[in-house]
């Protein structure tokens, strides 16, 4: 689910809306609320949003059904950032009147959180950080270095010398069609695109100016490709002609050009594709590379003006680098224990409007189970003082001694079982490998013998038994 999806709920009444915030899921940018839930339980989730993106807490509804906030507890969850939250969370409050399932009239409270500068805690000292669709509660070491982070955030939220109508207006009017925003003003507000004074913030300027470079000289992606595996200096050198790209523009300008350029100069082999064919094919799968390229433009940090996104393209890898480090409550050997962190909540949140990026903080999971899925080693993070660098080798997790052993008829099925990621007959094995099926049962039975595959049937001459990857 999508921000802009709970905006555009929210434009409904009556029992629309009941029935469209019923259907919802709940995650990053929503959580639903029983109008029984005390002000001290509501501070948990305005916590944990104003730490992160910001978003919407809805309360009021129990089971599908309105179950409405008693009148006497209106003003006490009204009050609840004030009263429990440190320093009191940013929120805006809406009463809404929609229909009970017994006719009678029930209240709802809709509470906009905005994604805030400052870290905030509740007032016994507890600290809260949305990811996904959990409040989840920091340890006092990572309460401590989500503070130190709150720089970053502040940034991307300070004003620039620049007015709403400098900005790009067809971009501002197709993402305010998106949203589904009244004026493009209203859009921007919405958004914390603007500062409470009206000037157009950081964030904005990355996101929606024809050619933010202008301030930020370094907020763009450099694409380089190489002829062999080492980079080389001087006469060595191995970088190819042509191949030293730089690409300006909004972020999301940025993003799709250098995709469609690092598309072009991927290294490629023949792969068996979707189609049942052998085709050339990237060595490393698109939305690996992508995710990677797309984490790096929305999480990297813009207040380090002296370096900009590189991605280097190799025979055997590609490297993403990314200015900043990882933010301090991730741990970065780890990878996929990374909970969802946004240092530019604001630009996060305008990328997952437009579906450049997701909400759930699964792209780091993502780009392990596109590589896993292509047979392919595991991705590498590393990070130095200043930068955050991400390696996707075209190399083959199997150990070579392994690999050598298999004959090339073993190596072509056990290509069609990683993409194919499902139980396959032998027959269906043979016509996609395009060998005989005798050839193709050997095979599988050295795959078999090499722990790689599994057997799955009733009786040796099962017609319906399958393969799959071990």
């Amino acid at each position: 689910m999508q921000a802009s999806e709970v905006d555009r709920t929210l434009e409904l009444s009556g029992e629309a809306l009941v029935a469209a915030l019923t259907d919802l899921v709940e995650g990053q940018y929503l959580e639903r609320k029983s109008g029984r839930v005390s002000a001290k339980d509501l501070a948990v989730p305005l916590v944990a949003m104003a730490n992160s993106e910001g978003g919407v807490i809805v309360v009021g509804l129990h089971g599908g059904q309105p179950d409405g906030v008693p009148e006497g507890k209106v003003n006490d969850l009204r009050q609840a950032s004030l009263d429990h939250t440190e320093p009191p969370v940013r929120c805006s409050v809406d009463e809404r009147e929609v229909p009970g399932s017994d006719g009678v009239a029930r209240t709802l409270l809709i509470l906009r959180v905005d994604p805030s500068e400052s870290m905030h805690r509740l007032t016994n000292g507890t600290v809260y950080l949305r990811v996904g669709d959990e409040s989840k509660k920091l340890s006092a070491a990572q309460s401590q270095e989500l503070a130190y982070d709150r720089g970053a955030v502040m940034y991307e939220a300070a004003p620039v010398r620049m007015e709403v109508a400098d900005l790009d207006g067809s971009q501002l009017e197709a993402y305010r069609s998106v949203l589904g925003a009244p004026t493009v003003e209203s859009m921007l507000r919405a958004r914390d695109l603007v500062d409470r004074q009206g000037s157009v913030t950081t964030a904005a300027c990355l996101l929606f100016d024809d050619r933010p470079q202008t301030t930020f000289p370094n907020a763009l992606i450099r694409v380089l490709r190489y002829g062999d595996t080492e980079r080389g200096t001087g006469r060595s050198m191995s970088l190819e002609d042509g191949a030293d790209l730089r690409f300006e523009g909004s972020i999301p300008a940025q993003i799709h050009r250098a995709a469609a350029t690092i598309e072009d100069l991927m290294p490629k082999w023949r792969q068996l594709t979707d189609a049942g064919r052998f085709e050339p094919r990237p060595r490393i799968p698109r939305d690996a590379w992508l995710e990677g390229l797309v984490n790096a433009v929305i999480h990297r940090s813009y207040s380090m003006m002296g370096d900009h996104i590189r991605v280097e393209i190799f025979p055997n890898r590609i490297e993403i680098h990314s200015p900043g480090r990882f933010p301090g409550i991730v741990n970065p050997d780890r990878p996929l224990e990374i909970d969802r962190y946004a240092r530019n909540p604001r630009i996060a949140r305008v990328c997952s409007d437009l579906g450049i990026t997701r909400e759930l903080g699964e792209g780091i999971r993502r780009i392990f189970e596109e590589m896993r899925g292509r047979g392919l080693v595991d991705p590498v993070y590393t990070q130095s003082s200043a930068a955050v660098r991400l390696v996707l080798w075209a190399s083959d997790a199997l150990p070579s001694e392994v690999l050598a052993r298999l004959t090339p008829s073993a190596r072509a099925i056990l290509d069609v079982m990683r993409q194919g990621q499902r139980p396959m007959g032998t027959g269906e094995i043979s016509d996609l490998a395009d060998v005989t099926r005798m050839t193709a049962t050997r095979a599988l039975r050295q795959l078999q013998d090499e722990g790689l595959v599994t057997w799955d049937g009733r009786t040796a001459k099962d017609p319906r038994a399958t393969w799959r990857m071990a």
